[in-house]
């Protein structure tokens, strides 16, 4: 079953890739499209804003279609999508091109969650879907730098250009590997969206929202801390960065072997340390050496929680895993907007790039409580899904 899953790894590589690239390409694009670089900066929102949006609208188009050849239609977007942004005439044809690209991203991720715990046996179901979203982590450890490097060296659009390659790449490797009998049953979807009357499955989506928000509240300034408070050069950053990315790496790989161990405490002690990192964080970042360190085991802590939440919806939402499991990416979409954009506000009024980590820090105890809650819901109605539930499944 390791096909498959590189498959769909090599698929969240070249999705990862096209979201993040394009904020290390905003000077060369705001030149090029004769707009602003904020301007430009709205391109990673429309993108994250189209996931959100987008989630739910694919998830009902593609609820009856077998997941095979959803997958693979999901992957065949994401390709003329990268396609349209690279022949861009002006910045409102880029725009939309990234919006299109973006309707795919919540429901490859939501379905391809699901088809990879599907292929694997059931203590075993966290790991597969961190192995798919490993492709999502490398795509900021080599994907960002490589499509950043290779947009200032070549232009922007052979940026994108390269994207497309590797699109038409995963979607033969998705038509080759992944197998046609995929476990799939598709229901009225207006019953389907009753899942979301669950509270399991509202506080698991809440979670990944606030999860997310703690990230980009605080990742989304990174640059200017790093280089502000901690006085690193800006050729620096970028190696900060890259370790930054590799933590997530490892985070990734670790949350899902955590989760097959012991899902709820896993989290629960995982947003614990996220906390107590960010409040570490603010004490240290005058200190390279420590602000370093400090990054990577961030790094690792923030995406160690990623697997973990989504096996967690997919499991409250039995009869719609589907549904909830791409609805779950625009939540975590949702958290990378109103992260960037509470980090912004609170710098707007006053808060000091220093002192920044202490927002991370308390959307991520946020977090904690709603896992706590979460948890003991569960023990007070004796599992984790509702009877009725069950029974009409």
């Amino acid at each position: 079953m390791q096909l498959p899953l590189l498959a769909l790894a090599m698929a969240s590589f070249g999705i990862g890739t096209t979201e993040f690239v394009i904020m290390g390409l905003l000077p060369e694009v705001a030149a090029d499209l004769s707009v602003t670089i904020p301007a430009a900066g709205l391109l990673v929102t429309g993108y994250a804003l189209g996931v959100v949006v987008g989630a739910p609208i694919v998830a009902i188009i593609t609820n009856a279609l077998p997941r095979k050849a959803t997958l693979i239609g999901l992957a065949s977007v994401f390709v003329v999508g990268n396609f349209l942004c690279a022949v861009a005439p002006d910045y409102w044809f880029l725009m939309a091109a990234r919006v299109v690209t973006a309707f795919c991203h919540g429901a490859f991720f939501g379905i391809g969650a699901v088809v990879a715990a599907s292929l694997v046996p059931p203590n075993q179901r966290a790991s597969a879907i961190a192995l798919m979203f490993a492709g999502l982590t490398l795509a900021n450890v080599l994907g960002v730098p490589l499509g950043t490097a290779l947009g200032q060296a070549l232009g922007w659009r052979s940026t994108f250009w390269a994207v497309v390659i590797i699109g038409i790449a995963a979607v033969s490797a998705i038509a080759i590997w992944v197998p046609r009998d995929i476990p799939h049953s598709a229901g009225n979807i207006i019953r389907e969206f009753a899942v979301l009357k669950r509270p399991q499955v509202l506080l698991t989506m809440m979670m990944s929202v606030l999860a997310s928000a703690s990230l980009f509240s605080v990742f989304t300034y990174i640059a200017p801390l790093l280089r502000d408070v901690t006085g690193l050069a800006p050729h620096t950053v970028t190696y900060v960065l890259l370790l930054f990315g590799v933590g997530i790496t490892i985070g990734n790989l670790l949350g899902g072997r955590l989760a097959d161990w012991r899902l709820m405490p896993s989290l629960m002690a995982i947003f614990v340390g996220l906390a107590a990192v960010l409040v570490v964080f603010v004490f240290v970042s005058p200190f390279a050496a420590l602000t370093v360190a400090t990054v990577f085991v961030w790094g690792i802590l923030v995406f160690a929680v990623v697997a973990p939440i989504q096996m967690r919806v997919v499991d409250a939402a039995i009869g719609a895993p589907n549904l909830a499991s791409t609805l779950n990416q625009g939540a975590f979409n949702l958290g990378n907007a109103s992260g960037a954009w509470i980090g912004g506000a609170a710098i707007t009024f006053g808060v000091g790039y220093a002192e920044l980590p202490w927002v991370g820090a308390v959307l991520a105890v946020g977090a904690l409580g709603l896992c706590v809650l979460s948890q003991a819901l569960e023990r007070r109605s004796g599992g984790l899904v509702p009877a009725a539930a069950c029974e009409d499944c």
